[in-house]
């Protein structure tokens, strides 16, 4: 009499391992993803943080100059991308600032109480930094003579 031994085989089947690997990717998306879009969000402050500075920079840039030049000198302002400008007026060469623009416009405030003044107290300066076309960052400052 031959008896027949049935073994019990150890492992998986290929049904099985795929099975798996399909649960561990849907897994590992779904514990990855928020980590993609923190390093999203990351980025986005990044360019908010350094497109608030470059304005804040142009601002006090303008307010350094006498009241009488600011809206010849600056209205109407304009650095194209990634020809954005330190202090100095050297064109910054970092990377960082590739995609950035700004502008700036100027204009005489009167107040109501200098409605026959010959010339105004105030100005409304005006910028605006860019990155890639999209404006980021937008700063208004009231300057008096």
């Amino acid at each position: 009499m031959n008896v027949v031994l049935k073994r019990k085989r150890k492992g998986f089947s290929l049904a099985e391992a795929m099975m798996a690997t399909v649960v561990l990717g849907i897994a590992a998306a779904g514990v990855l993803l928020p980590f993609t879009a923190g390093a999203a969000a990351r980025a986005e402050g990044g360019r908010r943080t350094l497109a608030s500075r470059l304005a804040a920079e142009l601002v006090e840039q303008i307010v350094r100059t006498d009241f009488d030049q600011i809206v010849a000198v600056y209205d109407g302002y304009v650095e194209a991308q990634g020809r954005v400008k330190d202090a100095d007026g050297a064109e910054f060469s970092d990377s960082r600032y590739a995609k950035f623009s700004r502008s700036a416009s100027c204009e005489y405030v009167y107040m109501p109480e200098e409605s026959g003044a010959a010339s105004p107290r105030f100005i409304l300066v005006t910028v605006g930094v860019y990155n890639s076309g999209k404006e980021i960052a937008k700063v208004n400052r009231l300057v008096g003579r």
